[in-house]
């Protein structure tokens, strides 16, 4: 005769329950501790990718003034920066590594500052001032220091691109210290390869051309029109020269003015908080190929200057070249127009 034990067939259910339970416990426990190591590791991972290089050390204080900011009142224990800033973006056309050979060929010991945009954005962070400076200007190139030991020569009469092969970021921000008597706060440089893999991470970019372009050297060919290009064909345009205008670096400055207006409205209309995986592939795009100032050198801090630059939007960007006129010494050169430049420098350190 079987007897039913209602008592242990309880115990059992409870045993399987509690079985069950602590399993799916321990199924979620992991779950969360590799999505923190995951979040964790994505930090780590795009917090190292940054390179810097410490330019107020060794540039020292014989540099222009920095602007003064004034607290506000109520301003929390770490409120987002407010005040006006100068940035000098660069882009690099350094070769190192396989994937900026395939898109520029060349070797890295003749990277050049292949763009070289002043980015001043006022006070209260709403409107900004994009300044290109063409790379085929003559300036007086400062005597810099090397990372090395020594410093560079001073040379007159040099090509602006020129600072950056002989002494890298720091030569090229006392050499635009020097032309515009503006203080750069910081530094940014992307290369090849990472203006690239922005674009391709946001999807492309949608860019209106006036003309046809047809340059060989870049290998791009575009009627004029609306066109959605990856990153490769951005690059290619961000690049162009002979397939435009005249030929000279002045065509290519109105094109690269146009991408940075046109990324500004990609990224606006795309909602990168709500797509964790676009929004990683996009910060390790930027990340993988960024050189800054040791002041934005963290994943922190370059956050904290995005934070403070959310109200500004593409409406409110003015894009501008250094007014020039032809070198009287070479018609392939240029030089600052006067007093046409100093009034432009001027007027950034007034806002």
């Amino acid at each position: 005769m079987t007897v039913h034990d209602e008592n242990g067939d309880e115990r059992r259910r409870l045993g399987r329950r509690s079985r069950v339970l602590k399993a799916a416990g321990l199924t979620l426990a992991g779950a969360l501790v590799l999505g923190i190591a995951a979040g964790g590791w994505a930090y780590w991972h795009l917090n190292n990718n940054i390179k810097s290089v410490d330019i107020n050390s060794a540039l020292g204080d014989d540099r222009p003034a920095r602007a003064v900011v004034t607290p506000s009142a109520s301003a929390s224990a770490s409120p987002l920066p407010t005040g006006a800033v100068n940035i000098l973006v660069l882009g690099s056309d350094s070769r190192s590594g396989k994937a900026n050979k395939e898109l520029g060929g060349g070797s890295s010991s003749g990277a050049r500052s292949d763009t070289a945009m002043v980015v001043h954005i006022d006070a209260g962070r709403t409107e900004a001032t994009v300044v290109s400076i063409p790379r085929d200007t003559l300036v007086t190139r400062p005597s810099c220091p090397l990372s090395s030991g020594g410093s560079t020569a001073q040379a007159y009469n040099a090509m602006f691109n020129s600072a950056y092969s002989v002494g890298g970021p720091v030569c090229a921000v006392k050499t635009v210290e020097s032309i515009t008597d503006v203080r750069m706060d910081h530094y940014i440089e992307i290369d090849f390869s990472g203006f690239a893999k922005l674009v391709n991470a946001l999807g492309g970019v949608t860019v209106t051309t006036d003309e046809d372009i047809d340059d060989d050297k870049s290998h791009l060919h575009l009627a004029a029109g609306t066109h959605h290009l990856n990153g490769k064909q951005a690059l290619a345009l961000a690049r162009t020269r002979h397939g435009i205008g005249d030929g000279s670096d002045l065509g290519r400055i109105g094109l690269q003015q146009k991408l940075v207006k046109a990324l500004l409205e990609q990224m606006a209309a795309t909602d990168l908080l709500n797509d964790p995986a676009k929004l990683y592939r996009v910060a390790d795009a930027v990340t993988s190929s960024l050189t800054t100032d040791t002041g934005l050198d963290s994943l922190t801090e370059l956050t904290r200057l995005g934070q403070s630059l959310k109200g500004l939007s593409s409406d409110h960007v003015r894009t501008l070249m250094m007014p020039v006129v032809t070198a009287p010494s070479d018609p392939n050169r240029v030089v600052a127009k006067e007093p046409a430049a100093s009034e432009l420098w001027d007027s950034l350190r007034a806002g």
